[in-house]
């Protein structure tokens, strides 16, 4: 075999959303801390992040899971999200991909009985504790105590093209979020509208990002408007998420951090209570489970502790592998460009 390089992987979905958890091959990332190999990723060497997620390697419906050997105690592994667009500190659907992964392989000691197995994963935003429901070899159900999360700024209005003035809130929910009423634009999130979603959401996230750029007090460089979520209701007046994920889809989850964030809202605005539970619906019907276990500050800002739960699935098996000879560099196309995609 010819290849000069090979890293392997498993592939894990949470409630839709697929990531590919690298269990070997991965290089030792500088770093004294996960925000610091982060950052090392993002603004020295973005290479083995685009060599896993663009084409021909990799896919823009997938993020890459690695899972570095962790810089804090407590913590079984470390934790960073690549995706097409850049790395990112905090995913909860990914969280929830890579603790199914390292109980389901051995990765990880698990017990012979049913029982609750905690595990800590060592992420850019601070540790997440998992607590997983383990039975009969198998990770029934993941639930994550997720970092801090607040309201940054209330109903910042931006204006966008064809559409106006189009009032958002930005909050963080392990990565910052703009948080968009997807009923007061009229808009279902429902599969059929998912292009429109995507590309109206695009373009608010775009005029976010020109007005505001929030930073972490306690974590400098944990910077920028990550995604737009469309918080909506569907036909039976449930909530529902959609997450607009750069270079433009939308997250099959309901999604971890952006339900963190729309509690964090919902919370600054006193919709929702301390022990209250929620039941965020993804745009293909999957669901978290939400709770809000705590409150307290973020460098004086008020900010709550969520939990979210959901399910992992494996199912395959990836090797990405580099071929010497092969003279093409990792490139992004868009793909699925029918009026019958999704359908």
């Amino acid at each position: 075999m010819r290849w000069s390089r090979v890293l392997e992987g498993w592939n894990v979905h949470a409630e839709g959303e697929i990531g590919i958890v690298v269990t070997g091959g991965v290089p030792p990332i500088p770093g004294a801390d996960m925000l610091a190999r982060l950052r090392h990723l993002e603004e020295v060497d973005d290479g083995l992040r685009r060599l896993l997620t663009l084409a021909p390697r990799g896919r823009p419906d997938a993020s890459v899971v690695l899972l570095p050997p962790p810089t804090r105690p407590e913590a079984h592994a470390g934790f960073l999200v690549l995706q097409p667009d850049r790395t990112h500190a905090m995913s909860g659907s990914n969280a929830i991909c890579a603790v199914t992964c390292l109980l389901e392989t051995g990765l990880l000691p698990t017990p012979a009985e049913a029982a609750e197995v905690e595990v800590v994963l060592d992420t850019a935003a601070g540790p997440v504790r998992a607590r997983a429901d383990w039975d009969g070899g198998r990770c029934r159900r993941v639930r994550l105590v997720m970092p801090w999360s607040w309201l940054e700024v209330a109903d910042l209005a931006v204006t966008v093209a064809e559409l106006g003035r189009v009032r958002l809130d930005v909050a963080f929910g392990g990565v910052f979020y703009a948080l968009v009423d997807a009923d007061a634009l009229g808009l279902p999130v429902v599969p059929a509208r998912a292009r429109t979603l995507v590309e109206l959401g695009l373009r608010i996230l775009e005029a976010a990002r020109a007005a505001v750029v929030p930073e972490h007090p306690e974590r400098p460089g944990l910077r920028g408007l990550a995604y737009l979520m469309w918080c909506g209701h569907d036909a039976a007046g449930r909530p529902v998420n959609a997450t607009v994920m750069p270079p433009g889809r939308l997250d099959r989850s309901p999604c971890g951090t952006g339900s963190s964030a729309r509690l964090a809202a919902a919370f600054a605005r006193g919709r929702v209570v301390v022990g209250e539970r929620w039941t965020f619906r993804s745009v293909i019907g999957t669901r978290f489970e939400a709770r809000l276990l705590e409150a307290g500050e973020v460098a004086g800002r008020p900010a709550v502790r969520p939990e979210i739960a959901g399910r992992g699935f494996l199912f395959g098996r990836t090797t990405f592998a580099v071929d010497p000879g092969d003279p093409l560099a990792p490139f992004a196309l868009p793909d699925v460009y029918g009026p019958d995609a999704g359908a």
